[in-house]
């Protein structure tokens, strides 16, 4: 029979039937690997798979129907491995914060560009606007108009008193969405305040590093009453790209990909080339530094192939 993976706590699937309402608790072969992809879960959540069951034992997922899409990262621990945070989504939502705790753009930026390796629509949802001052508010409202301008949608919202909150129905309704981000950023709070019931379990951010701890610790895809999915996963403290040439980064920086058009060598790296037409933009500030300093940190990342916590 064929289902849903709605849930992956380690090597154990939920997968939801196609009747929608029986659910059914598998495992993978030993195995069972993805053609072409080294992975630490080859089957995810979001994934449509075939299922074989046994009556009074344990039932196994014998199949992964063919993605559509799927966003992957690299394994913190096992740099020529990946980690698939979910497949088959319509789009997902970065959530970051200016401050309790800080993202850093580097991280914005490596999910930025990996989910345009993968075709994935992202909305960075900026949370926490309760918390900031005034200034902080400027600059979260500077980094709403950078990334605007590149063509990403950023909605500013409260999860804790549900400023905002109505916005991101309209773009959830009828979808399945990624929710991502660092640890602490408010995502299981968020989660709560759109999906009222669920009661997922948050905590308080640690005053002493100003940093999140992990408080969902499995991917899980949960149903929202505007219709649509939302898929949960665990917190990540760092964004390890995974499977990129260096020739490919910069198509993934829509940014820079439009000023690179005009270098004097079609393979121009845009690091020292003579009428590099980026490195131009970005000494008249047409590219943003942090956006041109992500884009280093990526492709040194292919030349040493470590993973890159957050920075």
């Amino acid at each position: 029979m064929k289902g849903l993976v709605i849930k992956n706590t380690g090597s154990n699937y939920t997968v939801l039937a196609e009747d929608g309402q029986t659910t059914i608790d598998c495992k993978i072969k030993g195995n069972f690997r993805l053609k072409g992809i080294r992975s630490t879960n080859p089957v995810a959540v979001g994934d449509r798979v075939e299922v074989e069951v046994r009556e009074n034992e344990i039932s196994y997922i014998t199949d992964i129907c063919d993605r559509r899409n799927y966003i992957i990262r690299k394994a913190s621990n096992l740099s020529k491995q990946s980690h698939i945070l979910a497949a088959n989504v319509d789009q997902a939502f970065l959530i970051v914060t200016i401050n309790y705790p800080e993202t850093s753009t580097t991280f914005i930026d490596r999910f930025l560009a990996s989910a345009e390796a993968y075709r994935i629509p992202v909305v960075l949802v900026f949370n926490k606007t309760d918390l900031l001052s005034a200034d902080e508010l400027r600059y979260q409202q500077m980094m709403c108009t950078l990334y605007e301008n590149i063509g990403y949608q950023c909605v500013a919202v409260s999860a804790k008193q549900g400023d905002g909150v109505s916005k991101l129905n309209e773009l959830l309704r009828d979808r399945i969405t990624l929710f991502s981000g660092n640890s602490g950023v408010g995502k299981s709070t968020l989660l709560n305040r759109l999906i009222p019931g669920v009661q997922l379990r948050t905590a308080e951010i640690s005053q002493a590093h100003n940093t999140g701890t992990h408080t969902t610790t499995f991917s899980e895809m949960l149903p929202l009453p505007v219709g649509g999915w939302a898929i949960d996963t665990p917190g990540i403290k760092g964004f390890g790209t995974f499977d990129m040439k260096p020739e490919e980064i910069c198509g993934y920086f829509k940014d820079i990909f439009q000023f690179s058009r005009g270098c004097r060598f079609s393979n121009c790296t845009h690091t020292h080339e003579p009428g590099c037409a980026v490195l131009k933009a970005v000494e008249d500030h047409y590219i943003a530094p942090s956006r041109y300093a992500s884009y280093l940190s990526m492709l040194d990342d292919e030349e040493d192939s470590k993973y890159r916590k957050a920075y």
